[in-house]
């Protein structure tokens, strides 16, 4: 398995802290209201690589968080006039409810920041107490200066950052880089500290939630490339001074959403929502389509490519259910697998996650079945082993398919349909064959 590691800015091989088993975080949404297209991404693409992992033989623990602290969480709640938690458990009901849809796999574990909050105060209190944090007036600093190469993982020059930065009027901050790990407030939920009552910093919640579920340092972090700068590199910057170590082996970054060209934004007009648009977008057409794109690279949605995705994906499945189909006639139950076309999909896949050089085996394995049921002769044993070795593919892509059971009388009407179509009564063979496309047989 080779991995691009934004670290590093190189493919490297994977080499997991221990043997056989892999621990993997994936920042989450902030759950303030309805998640958009661009927070289904890092799920399909980091429940592939889970699932990829997994065909390969590891056992997966897969971390993905839910920020329910947030001003905009405040501001939302107090909009609606409900309560924070009732917005939130709102949010992430809606948003399991997408993940779901998108046939990802259930995670090893959820945390919130609410749930974690004991922990993140210690490990405030650890930073101030090592001297990489600095608590002024109920407000907790991280002092960027504590690391030698801070930067490094979004590769960044500090002097050219400090340029770019800007210090807000009145700032008590020592440096236009150190970032808040808590805030003091009185508006909102809040919590009593040594320190002042307040809430925590985004950038510190989600290094103290991978340390409480994985431990300090884990295999992956993942999320979008925009999260690269600031929130990674503070999280990493914590760590190193909280841990003495690195937080993650492996840093990847899954690229941005363009509709129709054009970068998606709330302020251009053009943001869909992921209910909006699986309200007319089947998942599974909506999976394929953001797979088909190299996980690394910026992904366009328009009409015509997701229409493009639908038939694809359409030509595929119909492939793999007339297969089935072909072998339930038959009886045939051979769970042999067409081993050279699967390892070449796995040669894929491990080469960083090619998902578009992986779609071109799959679509070698679709036309090999397709060829299989033309012959005058089906070679039946061949047959399963292609359409075993088609759903191996697809199940690592994540795309749901129906498996084909046929009754008696499913095979009667099928046979009917062959009796007629032999003694050339067309007009009795069309409407047998009417009746086998409204169950899906044909």
């Amino acid at each position: 398995m080779r991995i691009y590691n934004t670290k590093t800015l190189q493919i490297e091989e994977f080499r997991p802290i221990r043997e056989n088993e892999v621990s993997m975080y994936v920042c989450g949404p902030t759950v303030y209201n309805d998640v958009h297209i661009g927070n289904v991404r890092p799920v399909v693409v980091f429940d592939t690589l889970r699932r990829l992992f997994e065909a390969l033989g590891y056992e997966v623990k897969y971390v993905s968080n839910y920020t329910d602290v947030d001003d905009k969480i405040i501001n939302e709640a107090e909009r609606r006039g409900i309560t924070e938690k009732e917005l939130t458990d709102e949010m992430i009901e809606a948003y399991n409810k997408i993940r779901h849809a998108m046939n990802a796999e259930d995670l090893y574990a959820t945390p919130r920041v609410t749930m974690t909050m004991n922990e993140i105060i210690e490990f405030i209190q650890g930073l101030i107490d090592k001297g990489a944090a600095y608590e002024i007036d109920g407000d907790v600093y991280f002092k960027t200066s504590a690391v030698a190469d801070y930067g490094s993982l979004s590769n960044q020059n500090i002097e050219d950052l400090k340029v770019g930065a800007r210090i807000e009027e009145n700032s008590k901050k020592l440096s236009p880089l150190d970032f808040a790990l808590w805030k003091k407030t009185d508006k909102g939920i809040k919590w009593d500290t040594p320190f002042g009552t307040g809430r925590p910093g985004w950038h510190t919640e989600c290094v103290v939630m991978i340390n409480k579920e994985l431990g300090p340092l884990i295999d992956i972090h993942g999320g979008g490339k925009d999260l690269r700068f600031p929130h990674h590199e503070n999280e990493r910057a914590q760590s190193i001074c909280q841990n003495g170590s690195e937080l993650a082996n492996y840093w990847m970054h899954s690229g941005m959403i363009d509709i129709d060209g054009v970068k998606m934004s709330k302020s251009l007009g053009n943001f869909i929502t992921a209910k909006d648009i699986l309200s007319k977008v089947d998942p599974m057409v909506l999976r394929w389509f953001l797979l088909g794109t190299q996980y690394r690279q910026d992904v366009n949605v328009s009409d015509e490519i997701i229409e493009n995705a639908r038939t694809e994906l359409n030509k595929v499945l119909t492939a793999l259910r007339q297969g089935q189909v072909k072998l339930a006639l038959n009886g045939t139950d051979d769970e042999g697998l067409n081993e050279e076309e699967y390892r070449k999909f796995l040669d894929a896949m491990e080469d960083d996650l090619n998902t578009p050089n992986a779609y071109g085996e799959v679509f070698e394995m679709t036309k090999l079945i397709n060829q299989g049921l033309r012959t005058k002769e089906i070679d039946y044993g061949m047959l399963a082993k292609n359409v075993n070795a088609l759903k191996k593919m697809l199940d690592i892509l994540g795309i749901r398919y129906a498996e084909v059971s046929l009754t008696d009388e499913d095979r009667q009407l099928y046979e009917k349909w062959a009796e007629a179509k032999n003694a050339k009564d067309f007009e009795l063979a069309d409407t047998y064959r009417s009746q086998l496309m409204e169950k899906g047989i044909l």
